[in-house]
């Protein structure tokens, strides 16, 4: 910048320019001009620079800090799905009748085969009783009728009886033998709905709420539930995954058991940890996903029919890759950058290629190397060159709680 004497002998040079031409005069204001332009433009862009750079002696900007590692990192497949029971019917009466008793409670934990519900079995039992009677009737017309068979063979060998009636005998014996069979056949009938009087548990499972109470006179032809039952442990969840991931799940199952586990709505808490079971054998048109169903051991009955979770899919294991924290990448105008901790504690950008990320780490393919170290937390106050300082270094570690006297 000019000093206050060059500006005075400037005015001095310039109140005496009236003596010289008018085109000297003004060439000599405009190169004036342009000479102070041109200062406060260098000026400008001087303190420009000097905002751009960090000034030496800053303070260092605290921030959180990360190594590059080389991990076995798990590679997970994600979707929504809900759960569903194993095996749940409503259980409907088979027969007509009163209902006698209610043998268990609502939400009571039953065995396959325990008894649930007795309808009024004494209709049932006379009709057993009569078909069993009328069995021992044709048994002993049977009897008599084989004794005639016999007898009349006898005589018809001798020609002391017509040929004729030997053949209505043996007629009779046949037709006999036959209402036997019959019998028999009302007898199992009779039996079976005797046994439909006494509804048991068709498998092991949960009683829902019940519908009908003692005293209900029921119908097999009427679409009325005595109660649901439910199997829980164990149980199925469906979840859905694009169908550009089909291929790659069906070498998963081909390689084996494939683990699959559920998570509660907020995708942290761990319900129940199965393994896939199946996929559905067509490709949803409308959405462009593959449902699959997965069983789980829900020993603690932490997973429950209608309740939406998320589901994880263990596709394979990926060893060794070079991992950082998610938090460590930021997204620049040129891609994909991190801030690489210096050995004198300054920060540089460091363009960086992923290929996947789970949310948790980002499996980096190039632009870092394994022990290095990036800033987590704190990106949004640094700039290339800007010192740092780690900002869990100074935070006091708990101590071991002591015990005993």
């Amino acid at each position: 910048m000019p000093s206050r004497a060059e500006l005075h002998r400037s005015d001095v040079n310039l109140q005496g320019a009236h003596k010289l031409p008018r085109q000297t005069t003004n060439g000599i204001r405009r190169l004036a001009l342009r000479v102070c332009v041109g200062t406060t433009l260098l000026i400008g862009l001087a303190s420009g620079n000097a905002e751009a750079q960090p000034r030496p002696g800053s303070a260092p900007v605290p921030v959180s800090v990360a190594k590059v590692a080389r991990v076995d990192l798990p590679y997970w497949l994600r979707g929504l799905g809900s759960v569903q029971a194993f095996n749940a019917v409503q259980l409907r009466p088979r027969v007509d009748g009163t209902i006698l008793r209610v043998a268990v409670t609502e939400g009571q934990e039953v065995r396959q085969g325990d008894l649930l519900v007795v309808i009024d079995p004494r209709p049932y039992q006379a009709t057993l009783d009569a078909a069993l009677a009328k069995k021992q009737q044709d048994e002993a017309l049977l009897a008599n009728a084989q004794s005639d068979v016999a007898r009349y063979a006898a005589l018809a060998a001798r020609e002391a009886a017509s040929r004729q009636k030997l053949e209505a005998v043996q007629a009779l014996a046949k037709q006999l033998t036959a209402a036997i069979a019959s019998d028999d056949a009302l007898i199992e009938a009779a039996k079976l709905n005797l046994s439909f009087c006494y509804v048991v548990a068709p498998f092991d499972g949960r009683i829902g709420l019940r519908s009908v109470d003692p005293g209900t006179f029921v119908r097999a032809a009427e679409s009325v539930s005595l109660m649901p039952i439910a199997q829980l442990r164990p149980i199925s969840a469906t979840f859905t995954l694009p169908q550009d991931l089909l291929g790659a799940v069906n070498e998963a199952m081909a390689r084996g058991k494939v683990a699959v586990a559920a998570y509660a709505s907020d995708d942290r808490t761990l319900l129940d940890e199965g393994v896939l079971l199946t996929m559905e054998n067509t490709v949803d048109a409308s959405t462009g996903t593959i449902k699959l169903k997965a069983t789980f051991e829900n020993a603690q009955n932490r997973l429950w029919p209608g309740q939406f979770i998320n589901a994880r899919l263990l596709l394979k294991t990926e060893p060794g890759v070079l991992t950082v924290p998610s938090m460590a990448v930021q997204h620049g105008p040129a891609g994909l950058f991190t801030y690489v901790v210096k050995p004198d504690q300054t920060v540089a950008r460091q363009m960086v290629e992923i290929s996947r990320d789970d949310g948790r780490l980002t499996v980096v393919t190039k632009g870092l190397e394994d022990g290095q170290t990036v800033v987590v937390n704190g990106q949004s106050r640094l700039q290339a060159g800007s010192r740092i300082a780690d900002a869990e270094a100074g935070k006091p570690k708990a101590e071991p709680t002591k015990t005993g006297g």
